[in-house]
């Protein structure tokens, strides 16, 4: 049963709204009411208030499994650049990671299914806050969503510049990487620049630091060990014939192993602690943990695998895709529940804007495909009862 023309126009048109009316993550107070609205006037029961503006969906048909499927609702702190007739209304905030398309998807995907009704089973459709680096899906889980709601499997796709409109990618182990963020302070002694022996330069163990963290995936771990080190951000000094007393040094790594994840950390403390010690500089290290590996369940990786196949073609899933090494919260429900996370193409005739450019824009073209799948993957997993 195809989706119903009127039903993608009528998500274009909330996608577009919300995209005109970002929110930042735990600030989502317009778009939690709107998802909630609409959640009711579909006949589902609605629970608000789980990390404080989530909202969850359920609607049961019957006996069977019970699966949950999320979409993530915040926006990003970007000046939207793009002339679209629906641009932001809100001034240094956009929808610049397609979160406003993503929750448009799930809506209309709740309101398909509680017409349809062809699956025997309980989904539960969360709308989940503040993904972008706050950490909305691990204070959900925290709150007890899986305790209240519980679910035999969860899902999640996220929009995917880079991949065709109507392609699927995923594969059955890591999607994507873990993620933590560091800052490193180093203390030295301030004196004039042209006088150098008279204090303790932390610019110059800034820079050695700098360049031998990089050697910490190249040179200390296998090369098979997938990690990243970036520095990103480098804070010192005021007066161009003053060497500063303190250089703050702050960035993040990746991985795709825990056990790497752990070592790296071990290695980057070392290092800041130390290498400037021969120069006569103190290092300080403070860890900010980010989210774990975001790790599929094979099996239910390989579900989304044949329904993706049943409704695209095979040819057009990519299957044990190459992971990314950038990072992605659901990865904390997935450590809570079985799961699976999928990217679902963007790129139409035209490109589509890299996720986090101020120039970006969801692909409305998506809409369709999303909703369709959904309604797909619900009724493999939760088939009618016999």
């Amino acid at each position: 049963m195809n989706v119903p023309a009127a039903l993608i126009k009528e998500a274009i048109q909330w996608r577009r709204q919300l995209h005109a009316s970002p929110e930042l993550g735990y600030e989502e107070q317009v778009t939690a009411r709107f998802v909630a609205q609409q959640l009711r006037s579909f006949g589902l029961q609605v629970a608000t208030g789980l990390a404080g503006t989530g909202v969850i969906g359920t609607l049961e048909t019957g006996p069977g499994a019970t699966i949950g499927l999320r979409a993530d609702m915040d926006a990003l702190p970007i000046a939207e650049l793009g002339h679209c007739a629906w641009h932001s209304q809100h001034p240094g905030v956009m929808h610049a990671c397609g979160h406003d398309g993503h929750t448009a998807m799930l809506l209309a995907s709740a309101k398909w299914l509680a017409q349809t009704r062809r699956f025997s089973g309980t989904v539960h459709f969360i709308f989940q806050p503040a993904e972008e680096n706050l950490g909305g899906a691990r204070r959900m889980v925290e709150e007890g969503l899986f305790q209240r709601f519980p679910m035999d499997a969860v899902y999640a796709l996220h929009n995917w510049p880079g991949l065709p409109l109507g392609e699927v990618a995923i594969n059955s182990d890591a999607m994507m990487a873990s993620l933590d963020a560091f800052e490193i302070t180093l203390s030295g002694k301030s004196c004039h620049a042209a006088m150098p022996e008279s204090g303790a330069d932390p610019v110059v163990a800034a820079a050695q630091l700098i360049v031998a963290l990089q050697t910490i995936p190249a040179r200390r771990l296998s090369p098979l060990a997938s990690s990243v080190v970036s520095v990103t951000q480098i804070h010192g000094g005021e007066a161009i014939n003053v060497i500063p007393e303190k250089v703050t040094l702050r960035g993040t790594v990746r991985c795709l192993q825990s056990d790497v994840r752990e070592k790296v950390r071990a290695l980057v403390a070392d290092f800041a602690r130390t290498l400037p010690q021969p120069l006569g500089v103190e290092g300080a290290i403070r860890w900010y943990p980010g989210y774990p590996v975001t790790r599929n369940n094979a099996a239910a990786a390989a579900l989304v695998r044949e329904v993706a196949s049943a409704q695209f073609g095979t040819e057009k899933v990519h299957w044990q895709v190459n992971p990314s090494m950038a990072s992605e919260d659901f990865a904390c429900m997935l450590e809570a529940c079985p799961g699976a996370y999928f990217w679902l193409g963007a790129d139409g005739a035209t490109p589509s804007r890299p996720l986090h450019n101020a120039y970006y824009d969801f692909n409305d073209a998506l809409i369709e495909h999303g909703v369709a799948f959904w309604q797909r993957l619900v009724e493999a997993r939760l088939p009618p009862a016999a």
